[in-house]
This record gives structure tokens, sequence and C-alpha cells, in this order.
């Protein structure tokens, strides 16, 4: 019998690829089979039969979007020293601000903001698992003997709202001289606080 899984395989994540480089520009929320499978150079068929269903196609874009955060959490993690929470936040801001990586961020704010709307389609579960996964790496810049206080819990969940609205202000304006000084402002108060002590006091 032949063999034609990893053929299909293959041209799956070949047509993924080529997806994904298009709704990074066009974005998801009013993606279209017809336009989009003749911009990589497809068809609606071949992408229903591949993907399974436009949902299918969906949540497989989002779980390729998910993996270039995933990776940069690693490059983040693979630091040659500790950093303490502000530091590492400001590195997360200056990486996230780039222009290069406006169309990933685009393309982040429309998910985000689809699954909180549409919470029971292909979009199920990827602002909150955005938010755990920012705040994971965010616990670990914190000292291993407090990141479970509820004080450390507040102090890094502050520390990503600040970055998520300063991030959608950078995209919502274009304005990255502002919103990266309001980012830097938060961090240098933060940087002055006490560490968070055992016990989940700040004083």
């Amino acid at each position: 019998m032949v063999e034609t899984a990893p053929k299909v395989s293959v041209r799956r994540d070949e047509l993924l690829e080529r997806a994904y480089s298009y709704v990074l520009e066009q974005g998801l929320s009013g993606l279209s089979l017809r336009p989009l499978a003749a911009a990589i150079q497809s068809s609606p068929r071949v992408l229903l039969f591949l993907f399974g269903s436009k949902d299918g196609l969906i949540g497989a874009l989002l779980a390729r979007a998910r993996a270039d955060e995933l990776r940069l959490l690693d490059e983040l993690r693979a630091g040659e020293r500790d950093v303490e929470l502000a530091e590492a936040a400001g590195a997360i801001w200056d990486w996230l601000a780039a222009v290069p990586r406006r169309p990933l961020l685009r393309l982040w704010a429309d998910a985000y903001g689809q699954s909180l709307i549409r919470p029971d389609g292909p979009w199920r579960g990827f602002a909150r698992a955005t938010v755990e996964d920012w705040l994971a790496l965010l616990a670990t810049t914190q000292p291993t003997g407090v990141r479970d206080s509820p004080a450390a819990a507040a102090e890094r969940t502050l520390v990503l709202a600040v970055l998520r609205g300063a991030l959608l202000d950078l995209l919502a304006t274009g304005d990255a001289e502002r919103a990266g000084a309001a980012v830097q402002r938060h961090l240098a108060a933060l940087g002055r606080c006490r560490p968070v002590r055992p016990g989940g006091d700040t004083g």
C-alpha cells in the first residue's frame, strides 16, 4: 500500500506557513477561504481537505501564532544570568515593540479579542493561554521563596497589564516613544520598590 500521510503532512505544513504569513498581514477575524487560497496558491477544497474545516484552519493558525509566542518565551528564559522582574519586562517590551513584530502583535490582538467575544469557536482559550504563558515567564524572575504569594502574583499581573495596555496603545497610534516612556516609567518605579518578601509583604 502506498504511504500518503507523510506527503499530506508536508503539504499541510507548507500551506499552514503560507497561510500564517497571509494572516499576519490580513488578520484572522474576517478570514475567507477563497481569497486566502488564491493568495497562497491553493484552493478552498484542498484547505478543507487538509484542515477539516475553516474552524480547523483557524485553530491551526492560532496554534502557529502561539508557537511564535512560546519561542520568544524560551529565548527570554535562555539568558545567561538571572534578571529581576522589571528588567525582564523591559526586555519583553523592547522585543515586542520592535517594528518587525507589528504583524505578530496585530494578529495577537485580533485573536485575543475574538477569543473573548467568541469563546466557543476555534479561538477558545487563546486569550487565557496567552495570559498564563506570560505570567509564568514573569514568575520565573521573582524570588523562589515568594513567587507563589498573592503579592507576587499581583505584582506580575500588574506588569503584564501595563505591557499589554501599552502594546495596544502602540498598535492603535504607532507612537512607540510615548508608549515606551510609559512602560519605562512604571518599570523604574517597580525597580525602586523593595522586592516582595516572604509572607506577601512589599514594605
